[in-house]
């Protein structure tokens, strides 16, 4: 650089391409360490440092900020010093001479440490006393353009082979993303050197694999699911929102939030639950992950009903994707009014009911189940509908032969709830165990903080933890303090039920649970003709599941229709 025989005001730029870099990798504070050496060096005064954490290949160059501040007159600048052109832009010649140009329009001259933009100019026309703009250029314009130049491509370069290496060991089944709820990542050694693969979180596993399992049951709908996930303390993880100015600043924070019922469903149908990696790199073709999922692959299709179906054909692994029935394309499905609007078929084209009620000329309303606008017409009125219901289920009994069998399968189900009930009850200790953890973890970087700004917002983090434990700890409280069911008051329940099987099918006070309960009779959905007690040449053809037995008719029938 040449001899600057006066002290002159300068900004000093510093730059990295991301906060993990600045805080791991290329330090802001080492670049600052080289540039007050220089400037003590070269009898400079730096009047003011901005530092960037983000990448410079953008069309929107971070340096403009530190530009504008030299543009103004009364911040007294003459020197823009950086490290090097390539944390002064990674956008190419056009983006360097384009910021450039900005500065020497306002008499800024810009400096880099290594000595590769010099602030000399020549004048090809100085012998004959005359300078044109064309006359006067900068000896080292070539050489600045070509480093210019070459940060991008080294850009390219680095996000190239980055990039690449990522898509590739995807495809091969090693996991290169964000870590997903429920998982941690681990590397390994594998014949592909040292990969990522993902292992069961401690906690958060155990959130996961139970919304799975209450799926499975489908003795329970999503809303009820929500509510037991959010019992055993279901959090989202947090994310912190930095300053695009400064990287180093977190001006807040989201997350931490209790499960919803759009996030259980984007959980329940994501199929990496199952070891399949279906991401974007991919290609839209499903791969095997070298590791096991959190589920198998046929609890994710008993979870996901068949909407969305994972198969493996000739060592190979496809994902269906079923569209919806139109019943369930509109919503409020859960209407109390019309219960069995999704049990019921119609008899000509065995599809399901529709529920409504039309207002008539005197603006009396008039409920029924109906189908219409399928090329045929069906209509019954509400009452009429219901009775058919109730004469029905009055013609139903138990099997006598299968009551020790449902007496043995609600044993062995009652022992699988015990299990996961102790489960539950391990994992409230392993989560507050874990957030005492988070607690002295973040009192300790409060130790060595003296920003005050960040202190508050890790004091404002070890509250809305230690409110987490105190939730957890009322829960664990009311759990131990539950008194275990006498199994013999469970047999007395069980033997009632299986005698009044009509209480939990007519005087249940849901109506959506009573017919929830009525189609648990049938194999598949019978048709409203099918069920119409009137109808006898019909019993033969109804699905009814073996455990039952029609107790009152005059027809011999198939398995489960035998008269006692």
């Amino acid at each position: 650089m040449d001899h600057i025989p006066k002290i002159e005001n300068a900004v000093a730029a510093i730059r990295v391409s991301s906060a993990k870099q600045g805080t791991d990798g290329d330090s802001p504070e080492a670049q600052k360490e080289q540039l007050e050496r220089f400037a003590k060096t070269h009898n400079i005064n730096i009047k003011k440092f901005f530092i960037f954490m983000e990448s410079a290949s953008k069309v929107a160059q971070p340096m403009q900020e530190a530009v504008d501040y030299c543009k103004n007159p009364k911040n007294d600048i003459q020197l823009f010093v950086i490290k090097s052109i390539d944390r002064f832009t990674r956008g190419g010649s056009y983006s360097y001479d384009h910021l450039k140009m900005q500065l020497e329009r306002y008499g800024v001259k810009l400096v880099d440490i290594y000595g590769v933009i010099s602030s000399q100019k020549v004048n090809t026309l100085e012998h004959l006393g005359v300078s044109f703009d064309w006359s006067v250029y900068s000896p080292s314009k070539k050489a600045e353009i070509l480093e210019a130049e070459r940060a991008k491509d080294e850009m390219r370069d680095i996000m190239s082979r980055m990039i690449g290496a990522e898509i590739r060991y995807s495809r091969m089944g090693y996991w290169v993303r964000e870590t997903p709820i429920g998982y941690v990542i681990e590397k390994i050694e594998t014949p592909n050197g040292k990969r990522c693969i993902l292992k069961p979180h401690p906690i958060e596993s155990a959130w996961i694999i139970k919304m799975f399992e209450l799926r499975c049951r489908e003795n329970i709908d999503d809303h009820q699911i929500v509510e037991e996930i959010n019992k055993l303390g279901f959090k989202t993880r947090i994310d912190y929102i930095r300053d695009p100015k400064d990287r180093t600043k977190i001006i807040k924070e989201h997350g931490g939030n209790a499960l919803n019922i759009k996030g259980f469903w984007r959980y329940v149908q994501n199929p990496i639950y199952a070891g399949v990696n279906v991401q974007k790199w991919n290609n839209g073709v499903a791969v095997k992950c070298k590791f096991p999922g959190l589920v198998s692959i046929e609890t994710f299709n008993q979870a996901n009903r068949g909407k969305n179906f994972i198969a493996e054909e000739n060592g190979e692994i496809k994902i269906y994707k079923k569209a919806p029935p139109e019943y369930l394309i509109k919503k409020g499905v859960r209407n109390p009014d019309f219960p069995y609007k999704k049990i019921v078929m119609c008899p000509h084209c065995e599809r399901p009911l529709i529920g409504s009620a039309t207002k008539g000329r005197l603006g009396k309303y008039y409920p029924a189940y109906h189908c219409d606008k399928r090329g045929h017409y069906f209509r019954v009125t509400k009452e009429d509908f219901n009775k058919t219901i109730t004469k029905f289920i009055n013609t139903i009994d138990i099997a006598p032969k299968y009551s020790e069998a449902l007496v043995s399968a609600v044993m062995t189900e009652w022992d699988i709830r015990e299990k996961e009930m102790n489960r539950d009850k391990i994992d409230f200790d392993a989560k507050i165990t874990e957030l005492k953890t988070q607690i002295k973890m973040t009192v300790d970087k409060i130790k060595m903080l003296t920003s005050e700004i960040a202190i508050k917002y890790l004091e404002e983090d070890i509250v809305k933890i230690d409110q987490q434990i105190s939730d957890l700890l009322v829960e664990k409280e009311k759990a131990e303090t539950e008194k275990p069911t006498d199994m013999r008051i469970v047999m007395e329940y069980i033997k009632y039920f299986l005698d009044n099987m009509e209480y939990l099918l007519l005087k249940h006070k849901d109506p959506i649970l009573r017919a929830n309960a009525f189609s648990v009779l049938f194999d598949e959905a019978p048709t409203y003709q099918e069920i119409d007690y009137g109808t006898q040449d019909l019993a033969y053809f109804i699905k009814l599941n073996e455990f039952f037995v029609r107790n009152k008719g005059e027809l011999s029938a198939a398995l489960g229709f035998e008269p006692k």
